[in-house]
């Protein structure tokens, strides 16, 4: 078979994985999605960083020079502060006046909403930027890897495949929890699937234009995971803080570590 047709199939296997999983938590009841949501995000937390910290990062200095180390921090530092400005700028969308702070104080209770609902919206645009942006890098990975063996191809895939499942479930979770309507977030976390197919394709044709790129898309996927996960989603653990909650929260935090983690670590050994 051509190679590639094999890219374009492999590449879209995560995709429609991580799909059917959403879909699944999309058909649970109201009251118990409701129910599972808040742990979704604890899960989610976890998940990112480790995928941050565990994945990306140390997968984007292993492809660069020493004297490349400040320029790979750098980017990591620039996309985090990017990110802040962006997410600055999605606020500001949706304050209707355009100031948040240019409210009454009699309308302190409408702009809290305004300025929280505008908040759960940024997150929501900023995982599916993220979460683009790490899907292409997965797709260029898958590629280069059928490009220099079949069969390390189809193991890499599938070890892609096999991280992206609790991820993209966690990714939906978030757009849930940020506003989207089920639609809305099955719509964009299909979306953003699908660039991993683009990252083959492209990769397929230009490798060698991309290879230099690669770290930079990685380091910037991770400054995206780490800022969503920090600015956004552990202040919103803090609203309850009974101890109950609390070791609930950290012990699914762990359990999305452990799991991204030890996904990394089969995928690791598959490839030895």
């Amino acid at each position: 078979m051509d190679l590639l047709i094999l890219i374009i199939i492999f590449t879209a296997v995560g995709g429609v994985l991580s799909v059917m999983a959403a879909a699944v938590f999309l058909l649970l009841p109201d009251h118990r999605r409701n129910a599972v949501l808040p742990h979704g995000i604890s899960f989610a937390i976890g998940a990112l960083l480790a995928v941050a910290f565990w994945g990306l990062i140390p997968e984007a200095f292993g492809q660069v020079k020493p004297e490349q180390f400040q320029a790979l921090s750098g980017t990591i530092l620039a996309g985090i502060l990017g990110f802040f400005v962006l997410e600055k700028l999605l606020i500001w969308r949706h304050c209707h006046s355009g100031s948040c702070e240019a409210h009454g104080e009699e309308d302190d209770h409408e702009h809290a909403h305004s300025h929280s609902h505008g908040m759960a919206k940024s997150a929501g645009a900023l995982i599916i930027l993220g979460d683009g942006i790490h899907n292409f890098v997965d797709g260029v990975l898958i590629a280069a890897a059928f490009l220099t063996d079949v069969h390390l191809g189809i193991v890499t895939s599938l070890a892609v495949a096999a991280h992206e499942i609790p991820q993209e479930v966690g990714d939906f979770a978030i757009l849930l929890h940020s506003g989207y309507s089920k639609k809305k977030a099955l719509f964009y976390n299909m979306l953003a699937s699908l660039t991993t197919v683009l990252g083959g394709v492209l990769a397929y044709f230009g490798l060698e234009g991309l290879h230099d790129s690669l770290p930079y898309f990685l380091a910037l996927a991770a400054s995206s995971f780490i800022y969503i996960a920090v600015a956004d989603l552990i202040p919103s653990l803090h609203k309850k803080t009974d101890m109950k909650t609390s070791l609930q929260q950290i012990s699914l935090i762990a359990m999305g570590v452990l799991l991204i983690c030890s996904l990394h670590g089969i995928a690791h050994n598959m490839e030895v």
